[in-house]
């Protein structure tokens, strides 16, 4: 059986152009004989971090009770994590941004992580989606013998599909499909 991908989709519009890019990388992914499954986070019921740390004192437990568990089981169970997220002020999502924040109830077990990272923004140069990179990247140095294995730089599209006409989709698809199994 495959690795498992489990892809972290921050855009807030369905089809927007950083999702396109996340259903390309899972389609290579799934061609190269991987198990891969796309969250679309903004589609979740997820509270932000209240930094009470109940979750230190009860074995990683959140007080909250919403989506947020299922998805830390799952990021605990995969092989590899892709961020994604347009630009939104050179940084993340507010819905990628929480996700990232409430991993901490149980981050000590997210480990051995490979990681991918997409971003996708109106501007053509891969300069302004650094910062949002290095958010992503953030995460994963807290993540221990976390290994990042690719990024997917999709400039140029700010309307909804805009992103097919790049060279970012099909490298979505070509860098899914290099996901060994």
């Amino acid at each position: 059986m495959g690795k498992k991908v489990l892809i972290l989709s921050g855009s807030p519009r369905k089809g927007g152009n950083s999702d396109l890019l996340c259903d390309e990388f899972m389609r290579g992914a799934l061609d190269a004989g991987c198990q891969a499954e796309k969250i679309r986070v903004a589609e979740k019921k997820i509270g932000y971090c209240r930094a009470c740390y109940y979750c230190e004192r009860s074995g990683g437990e959140c007080v909250q009770k919403d989506d947020m568990a299922e998805i830390l089981q799952k990021m605990v169970e995969a092989d590899v994590i892709v961020l994604a997220s347009p630009v939104y002020f050179y940084s993340l999502s507010a819905q990628l941004k929480t996700v990232i924040d409430r991993s901490m109830a149980r981050c000590a077990e997210i480990k051995d992580k490979e990681f991918y990272y997409i971003a996708s923004s109106a501007e053509e140069e891969r300069e302004i989606q650094e910062r949002t990179i290095a958010c992503m990247r953030g995460f994963a140095d807290c993540v221990k013998g976390a290994k990042e294995m690719g990024v997917i730089y999709g400039t140029g599209a700010l309307e909804k599909g805009e992103i097919r006409n790049t060279p970012a989709f099909a490298e979505a698809y070509d860098m899914g499909r290099a996901v060994h199994a």
